[in-house]
């Protein structure tokens, strides 16, 4: 008994210890942070994933940083092309940190254009959503759904095939370029899977075609669908992640009234990722936005915004989750058939879809 009490005492100091030195890593990474004095995003719209609120929590916690905007309606092609064209670039219009689609984490490795850095939680993010060295890490998902205007859609459809309809003409929408914007590339890839194909490039194409004959059919509008343009009446449907339709529900507060419906098949799961420009004007304030994004606090405010953060098996597991937020997401039996595309098959449709909608579906989407 006397040895198993000195080995739990020096247990006990050595996680003490640890914590200790994880508190003074942190505070030299905030002092680091608030030398450089700025932080740069891009493409984080404050009606996305909550991000607003995750904007006001790291500006309050941390109120020696000054944070810059850069394009929140960007998509992930731009945030990499956005650093590629700022290397040399010290000033305002040089992206520190990126939050892009999955297929977009390997590619931005691949091209130096990332830095490495594991956050302290990095334990509890799941290995199949992060590099191994820390290039880029999986920080939330959710599933495509189509946000309705139900003062100009009498019936709502159901899944995708129904989007075919005559009644929806002129009617259909995209939330993004599908040659540059994450979503829209893998809202074709769920309308691909809807048909049967196989996920990955053969969804891609089944996705292609799907949304030729939508154009052809005049159903499709190629218009970049957003919460305004659903109310103004450009885009009564629009096909987009079922968070940033929650929480256009939210900001339209029944003007117009809407529906989200997660369609019955098809149901597509996407995982977005951060990472670090390896080009940083501001490396340390950078890797203290990864530490707070990442934390509790970052983490809940991301669920808040009706996104499945990294974290959220472990930290359910360890009962950090508030019920009521739990009781404000869709019903869980939305999402017991949702596919999560392999990083490979990811990948595939991306190169699909980019490469082949102008010449298989010819719609300038703008």
């Amino acid at each position: 008994m006397m040895t198993k009490r000195i080995l739990f005492s020096a247990g006990a100091v050595l996680l003490a210890s640890t914590a200790l030195v994880r508190a003074d890593a942190m505070a030299d990474l905030e002092a680091a942070a608030k030398a450089e004095g700025a932080l740069t995003t891009i493409a984080l719209p404050h009606d996305w994933c909550g991000y607003g609120a995750v904007f006001d929590g790291f500006k309050a916690k941390y109120p020696g940083i000054t944070v810059n905007e850069l394009n929140p309606d960007a998509g992930s092609a731009d945030e990499i092309e956005a650093i590629k064209a700022n290397k040399d670039n010290k000033g305002p219009q040089a992206p520190d940190v990126i939050d892009v689609g999955l297929a977009f984490g390997p590619s931005s490795k691949a091209d130096k254009l990332t830095q490495p850095y594991k956050v302290s939680t990095w334990d509890e993010i799941p290995d199949n959503i992060k590099d191994p060295d820390g290039y880029w890490y999986g920080d939330y998902y959710g599933v495509m759904s189509f946000l309705v205007n139900k003062d100009l859609v009498a019936n709502p459809p159901a899944d995708w095939a129904d989007l075919l309809k005559p009644e929806y003409k002129g009617q259909v929408a995209l939330a993004g370029d599908p040659r540059a914007s994450n979503q829209a590339i893998l809202a074709v890839h769920a309308a691909g899977l809807s048909t049967g194909a196989k996920a990955g490039a053969d969804a891609g194409k089944a996705g292609l075609e799907f949304f030729a004959k939508l154009n052809k059919e005049g159903n499709f509008v190629p218009v970049i669908g957003k919460s305004g343009t659903l109310a103004q009446g450009a885009t009564p449907i629009v096909a987009m992640w079922d968070y940033n339709a929650l929480a256009a529900k939210d900001a339209l507060a029944g003007n117009p009234p809407v529906d989200v419906v997660v369609p019955k098949t098809g149901v597509q799961a996407g995982v977005y990722v951060q990472a670090i420009s390896a080009y940083a004007p501001h490396p340390n304030a950078a890797k203290l936005w990864m530490e707070y994004l990442y934390s509790d606090e970052g983490q809940l405010l991301w669920l808040k915004g009706y996104c499945h953060p990294a974290r959220f098996n472990a930290m359910s597991k360890a009962g950090k989750i508030p019920q009521d937020l739990l009781d404000k997401l869709p019903p869980a039996a939305s999402y017991e058939k949702a596919i999560f595309p392999t990083l490979e098959e990811t990948d595939a449709n991306k190169k699909v879809v980019t490469e082949g909608w102008d010449s298989v579906v010819g719609a300038n989407v703008k």
